[in-house]
């Protein structure tokens, strides 16, 4: 049995350890300054997935965008900006939990849509959001160029 909980400031630790499992190109200190509003603001939100009291197995980490949100029409629009469950507690259904808990979230924040993304070449994570609900609303390839 699986139990979703909202992170506080003290569970920081754990959720950067899993964020790091997700996200391993980035350092603890980049990951602990990115999520450590995530624990303590209205705006954004930090779920953590726990399997019959065991230390966390995954996490969700929500927010609310109010700039213009690929393919939504209201604003503004929860947003999954990451989602991660350890391989040994998948398949369990964890991680539709911790998106439903998310798209609650967002609810009652006022949001009448829920969006996220993933890289053009994830095709795991692109399998996980069309499996969870979410329909695709667009592919782009975006650009950058270096000035002086």
């Amino acid at each position: 049995m699986s139990c979703i909980r909202k992170a506080e400031p003290e569970d920081l630790p754990e959720v950067v350890r899993l964020a790091a499992e997700l996200w391993p190109q980035h350092t603890l200190e980049e990951l602990e300054e990115e999520l450590e509003p995530y624990t303590d603001r209205r705006d954004a939100a930090v779920f953590l997935a726990y399997q019959e009291g065991r230390k966390p197995c995954g996490f969700a980490q929500c927010g609310l965008r109010r700039d213009y949100v690929e393919g939504t029409e209201t604003s503004p629009v929860g947003y999954l900006e990451g989602i991660y469950v350890r391989p040994l507690c998948r398949g369990q259904g964890i991680a539709r939990l911790l998106v439903e808990t998310c798209q609650q979230w967002a609810i009652q924040a006022g949001c009448r849509e829920f969006a996220s993304d993933c890289e053009l070449t994830n095709e795991e994570s692109r399998k996980f959001h069309l499996a969870v609900g979410f329909e695709e609303a667009n592919r782009i390839i975006c650009f950058t160029k270096k000035l002086r």
